[in-house]
């Protein structure tokens, strides 16, 4: 839309949704914990490239301090030589890490930052990711199995849903979220028709990529079935998570009949999952292309146009 007309509609939503985010962060104690959070990470992942080399670990976050702005600022301040941008979203969406990019891109110029930048697009099914979150996948299903007697569950690996049309348009992010989820599920020994893979979070009026989450949740009840929830594209725990699955969801399925229900966490710090973060920053930064994903290759189908390496 024209930038005038856009912030009229842009302020109307915002308008119409303010109630219904009151309720969801007074969940949370008033705010959400996703900067905590994010900062952990960022710990975390300094402690482990400090036994690499010299680093400095910053944060940028796309909707709340530090904006890229005021991250952008920081760093041109730190004068680093080398600059790798990685993203906390494994699987790629233009709404997403490409949204991410773009604003940094804007934010290092405005800064007069002119250091050798790299970026990784995605790593949806890398090994530290992966492990981690079978690991915490398996652990979930013992704690379902255990409160159900012994019933062995259905794993729902749910991620964020997106407009159909989004996808449609050659948006990568579905076809990724079935990488990781396939991945994680062989990690695991995860049956073939013990899991599926779910969509939450729909908003408005739109066709939205399914199924739905909680319509999975109403199924597993009405086949008397317990269930283990994933947050397969959430790193860290936020409102989605912590009062969705956590809340709305558990209420749901209390709802339906299911037997037992439980919630893997996301992998936040989990040791395994930021020393393959350290090990993509350090290859990234060798790499000879500006822009890669987690094998260095293009890793989407030719019909995924909107892939972050759609001219590789």
């Amino acid at each position: 839309m024209p930038g005038l007309i856009r912030r009229v509609v842009a302020w109307l939503i915002a308008k119409r949704r303010v109630e219904e985010a009151t309720k969801i962060y007074a969940e949370l104690g008033g705010g959400s914990p996703i900067l905590p959070e994010t900062k952990a990470q960022a710990a975390a992942l300094q402690n482990v490239l400090d036994e690499r080399g010299e680093f400095r670990v910053f944060i940028a976050m796309r909707y709340w301090h530090p904006l890229s702005d005021e991250a952008a600022l920081d760093v041109a301040a730190y004068g680093p030589d080398r600059i790798c941008l990685l993203p906390l979203y494994p699987q790629f969406s233009t709404t997403t890490t490409g949204s991410s990019l773009a604003a940094w891109k804007r934010a290092a110029r405005k800064s007069g930052i002119n250091a050798t930048t790299k970026a990784l697009c995605c790593y949806s099914t890398d090994s530290g990711f992966i492990s981690a979150q079978a690991e915490i996948v398996a652990e979930a299903v013992d704690r379902c199995k255990a409160a159900a007697g012994g019933h062995p569950p259905r794993i729902l690996f749910s991620a964020h849903g997106l407009p159909q049309k989004i996808v449609d348009a050659g948006d990568p992010y579905q076809w990724q979220v079935e990488r990781t989820t396939e991945a994680v599920a062989a990690e695991a020994n995860l049956t073939d028709r013990s899991w599926v893979v779910c969509y939450q979070s729909r908003v408005g009026p739109l066709k939205w990529i399914g199924p739905e989450t909680k319509t999975e949740i109403e199924r597993a009840g009405a086949e008397g079935v317990p269930v283990v929830v994933v947050p397969i594209a959430f790193v860290s725990e936020h409102s989605e998570t912590l009062v969705e699955l956590d809340i709305e969801y558990r209420r749901i399925a209390a709802a339906a009949g299911v037997p037992a229900y439980e919630r893997a966490s996301t992998v936040r710090t989990h040791p395994v999952f930021i020393a393959g973060l350290a090990d993509l920053v350090t290859t990234n930064l060798e790499a000879s292309e500006d822009l890669q994903s987690s094998t260095g290759q293009r890793q989407c189908p030719r019909s995924s146009v909107c892939c972050a390496m759609a001219g590789n």
